[in-house]
């Protein structure tokens, strides 16, 4: 490995000028060493504000960029997973999206996707723009143009300033968005949720959807859709190793057998299988009722020949 560090972040850069945002991987190949050197030159570069990297992740990677090529980002897009990617190209067609009037689901995606889907607010009205489009084409449309001219004339110290506040002010935007999607009344499958009071003395534990979102990466489970999402329980569809499914998450420690039957029902209308998650284990009870069941071929009725409930079709 050459010993002049400045000159291999040099060269890193000229890479990334020349071939637009990249990942680790071929930048490591480009400058011929190992990733896990290349990682530390691109993390100091990172630091002197040279080079940007991405939320999104290709693999377990963010891809690097310098500042002025974000556009370019685009190129990764199809590394989106299922829901983001239809969020990413529903906002790209439209430039501007009113969060209100999205589908639950769009809306998980598009806090996912923060390289894309930039958020402001408008009369109290949360709004996602596109990365490539400013805040003025909506707000104000017929001042566009003239905003583009006198952004070039801007110089270069007022710039930083200026990138300075916006990430300030979206950052605080995205905070008030995160409490505000969390208090949702704008659907009826959300109206119901989320308020849960705590006691005084009650520990402050984790958000549960964002439990839900941790177990979901864990298992490399995506998201599909938003079924019900009301207090103590988050119904939603799922897709794990291809297979399409439905996940009922409880918000309690035990779940009851009534409880069990109701996930059953919901996920047989649904004509899908389905995953029951709650805060603990199951009771004994309740996994011998379940072992019991799975070796059961029928129940019959000694009065009745004809009357018997087959386990086989259920």
């Amino acid at each position: 490995m050459p010993s002049d560090t400045t000159e291999i972040k040099e060269k890193i850069i000229q890479f990334i000028k020349q071939k637009g945002p990249s990942l680790p991987v071929h930048i490591a190949k480009e400058i011929n060493t190992s990733t896990l050197f290349t990682s530390a030159f691109l993390s100091e570069l990172l630091s002197e504000k040279l080079l940007r990297a991405s939320h999104m992740r290709v693999g377990t990677s963010p891809v690097y960029f310098i500042p002025e090529d974000e556009a370019k980002l685009e190129n990764f897009s199809k590394f989106l997973k299922s829901k983001e990617k239809e969020s990413f190209e529903l906002l790209k067609k439209e430039k501007f999206l009113k969060d209100a009037e999205q589908q639950p689901a769009i809306r998980v995606a598009l806090r996912e996707i923060k390289d894309f889907a930039i958020p402001f607010k408008d009369n109290e009205e949360i709004i996602w723009r596109y990365m490539t489009s400013p805040e003025s084409e909506f707000l104000n449309p017929k001042n566009v143009e003239e905003e583009k001219i006198n952004t070039q004339k801007i110089d270069v110290s007022s710039t930083d300033i200026r990138n300075i506040q916006q990430e300030n002010k979206q950052e605080n935007v995205e905070k008030e968005i995160k409490k505000e999607f969390e208090k949702s009344e704008e659907t009826k499958k959300i109206r119901k949720a989320k308020r849960i009071k705590k006691a005084k003395t009650e520990k402050q534990n984790p958000k549960f959807f964002e439990k839900i979102k941790d177990f979901s990466k864990e298992r490399n489970i995506e998201i599909l859709d938003m079924i019900d999402f009301r207090k103590g329980e988050i119904i939603l569809k799922i897709k794990e190793k291809e297979k399409e499914m439905v996940l009922i998450a409880f918000d309690k420690k035990k779940i009851s057998e009534g409880e069990i039957i109701k996930a059953y029902k919901k996920a047989n209308e649904l004509g899908l299988d389905y995953i029951i998650l709650s805060k603990s284990e199951t009771s004994k009870k309740i996994n011998e009722l379940i072992k019991a069941i799975k070796k059961l071929h029928s129940i019959e009725n000694l009065e009745s020949q004809n009357l018997k409930t087959d386990f086989r079709t259920i």
